[in-house]
Parts: structure tokens; sequence; C-alpha cells
């Protein structure tokens, strides 16, 4: 007889709610993937490398021609010195550098900090490790960490805290002020960081991305995380990387080694020759501002409210006004009765929270905002 290692893990949500909204017809703004196409050129540029024979394995830490643009864009943006040989790996998407990440560093009875609500990868992969989830809860309307709270769940028991800006599900950008309290709180423990960056370029209103690239004490105990999925909106090519200090990622290498081994060749070699092109990956933010602005507006004059959003694809509404029943079943009646479909927050909270809060995903063309705003309008008014 199998015991599950995780017996509390059934269907997704999201599985859930796109398969509610292809039922119904419905504009899907749920599920957290671009529905447009990347730029032709990666195409072209993806096709020249299968024809030009990449297509073996690829070297355990990535493609060095990529490896040295990573570099070379982290260090334009976030005045840092990494070494591309040394600093950075490339993973089959975010998920597994996550998953990696939490294998290397923890042993059963570590303490891992998690920021609720958080993406749903995180509390699996500690739990496959033996690990203990301790929550910190933020709330609505802007979910702000208030650090001296935050301090009280430090223990000597901790060994990880993640960290996820932008942040999905809430739309909240850390700034400096937090980058620099977070400074003070860790300075002479042995806790580590894995920081979730997969948003860095859907930062809106002027703010900038604050990564941890950026903060010498932080960077020193930390394993970054990116996405090129996210970046070039190409979710599917499962391509991303983690950035850490040499000692941290001799450790991460171990582990990936066996977890993966290696990713896409002809891929990485497209998105380097892609990314020598400093224009590809600037500009992303003002993008996502004209779509998050342009259904923020779709909702003025519903009893939809929507939530600050200073980054990511995602935008929170606040439906309480509109009904009391729970998230999840007013997520599934707002799929098949008004024919749009968003996640419900409580699912991102370990304890379930629920604010009577839905997440909606912008990333969609101008059209299917329209219907979506349309679908809004006409019922929600």
């Amino acid at each position: 007889m199998l015991h599950s290692k995780l017996p509390d893990v059934g269907l997704s949500i999201f599985s859930k709610m796109s398969h509610l909204a292809a039922q119904h017809e419905a504009v899907n703004l749920s599920q957290g993937f671009p529905s447009f196409d990347c730029d032709e050129r990666l195409f072209e540029l993806v096709h020249h490398h299968m024809q030009g024979g990449c297509n073996q394995y690829a070297p355990m830490t990535g493609v060095p021609e990529l490896r040295h643009q990573i570099a070379r864009k982290a260090n334009l943006l976030y005045d840092s010195d990494l070494d591309a040989d040394t600093h950075v790996n490339i993973t089959a998407g975010a998920t597994q550098a996550v998953f990696t990440i939490i294998s290397t560093v923890i042993r059963p009875g570590d303490e891992v900090i998690v920021i609720d609500p958080a993406f749903d990868c995180y509390r699996p992969a500690i739990a496959l490790q033996g690990g203990v989830v301790v929550p910190y809860s933020l709330t609505a309307p802007d979910f702000r960490v208030e650090w001296e709270q935050f301090a009280e769940l430090m223990s000597p028991r901790t060994r990880l805290i993640i960290l996820n800006t932008p942040h999905n599900p809430t739309g909240m950008v850390m700034n400096a002020d937090d980058m620099t309290a977070l400074s003070d709180l860790l300075r002479g423990t042995d806790i580590l960081l894995l920081s979730d960056e997969v948003y860095e370029h859907m930062v809106f209103d002027g703010k900038r991305h604050e990564s941890v690239l950026r903060y010498p004490e932080l960077w020193e105990r930390s394993f970054a995380v990116f996405s090129m999925g996210k970046t070039f909106h190409v979710t599917g090519w499962k391509v991303g990387y983690c950035i850490a200090p040499e000692t941290l990622m001799r450790e991460f290498r171990k582990v990936h080694q066996y977890n993966v081994f290696s990713v896409n060749t002809p891929v990485q070699y497209a998105l380097a020759d892609y990314m020598s092109d400093e224009a590809t990956w600037r500009g992303i933010s003002d993008m996502y501002q004209q779509k998050r602005d342009q259904f923020v507006a779709q909702l003025t004059g519903t009893n939809l409210v929507p939530l600050p959003c200073e980054g990511t694809y995602f935008i929170l509404a606040d439906y309480s006004a509109l009904s009391d029943a729970p998230d999840e079943a007013y997520a599934e009646w707002l799929t098949r009765e008004v024919g749009v479909a968003a996640i419900p927050i409580s699912v991102f909270y370990g304890d379930r929270r629920d604010d009577r809060i839905l997440r909606f995903c912008f990333a969609k063309t101008t059209e299917e905002l329209n219907a979506a705003g349309r679908r809004l309008a006409k019922l929600l008014s």
C-alpha cells in the first residue's frame, strides 16, 4: 500500500477553473499565462538552431551563451557583478528552480517562512523535504509586510524565507524600505532566502523591481529565481534560471544535475541570440501596464472593486458588494453565469482565509479583455 506524501493535494484550482471555462465558453482570466504569442523572430531563432544541429543535451549548467546574456542583463539592471559561469544556472522553468532550491536547503524539521497568499508550488515542495511551513499572512487591500510582526516568526529552526516580488497573486511590489528592513532582520543569522522574481519585468507606475541582487547583504544568502516564459510570453517552453553566490550555486547544482540535468537546447541558443538586443526585455512593463489599465477601466461602474496592482499580470478584485458567497463558489458562478473565469484567493492561503476576493489574469489579448469587460459590465453593474 502506498501512503501518499501529499495526501491533501488533489486537482488544482487552475485545472478546475480552466475546465469550467472551456465547458461554459467563458473568457478565461484564471490561469496565469499570456494568450498571445511571442515575437515571431524568437520562433525563427529556435527553428534556426534546430536546423543547425543544436538538438542534443545542453551542458548541465545551461549553454554558455545564454548564461552570459542573463548575467549581462542582471548586471545592467541591478548594478550587480555576476559571473555567468559560477552564479547562473538554467532550469526547466522557475518551478523546477524553486523545487531544487528547497530540496537543496531543507531537511526534516527545518522551518520555512512563507508569505501568504503564496504561489501553490511552495508548500508541497517544503512538505516533500519534511520541512515545516510557518505562514505570514498579508491582508487586503495593500498586502504589505509589517516587518516587526514578521520577525516574531523567526526562530532558531528557521532555515529559509521565501520572498515573491512582484507578488503573485496580490500584485504587491516590495520597495527599498522592505529590502532594507529584511536585511536588518537577517543580519547575524544563517537564514537563507529564496527570492521568486519571475515577474521582474512587470512593475508599474514608475516603480522599480527591487531584486535581492541589488542588496549585498541579501545577495550573499539568496537563491534568486527568474522565468524566460513569463518574460517572453512562452510559458510552455519551461525555461527559467537560478542566480546564486558561488557557494550556494555549487550545492544547487549537485541537486539540479539529478533532478533535471539539462534544459531544451535549441531554445536556449535562441533565447541567447534574442536577448542580445536589449529592446527585447525593456519596455515589457509598459505593455502590461496598458493591459492593467484597460482592465481596471472596464471594471469602473461595476461593483467588482479592483485592488491596487503594482506589478505582475494579475489583479485582484473584491466582490463583497455583490455576494456573500465563498470565493470558490462565487468564482464558479461567475464562470457559469457571467462567462468570465477567475481564481479564488483563498486557495493561496494555507488556512484558506476567504476575504471575498478573486484574481484575474490580464495577460490576454485586447479582444479577450474587451469581451470580459463587456460581460462583467452587463451583469455586475
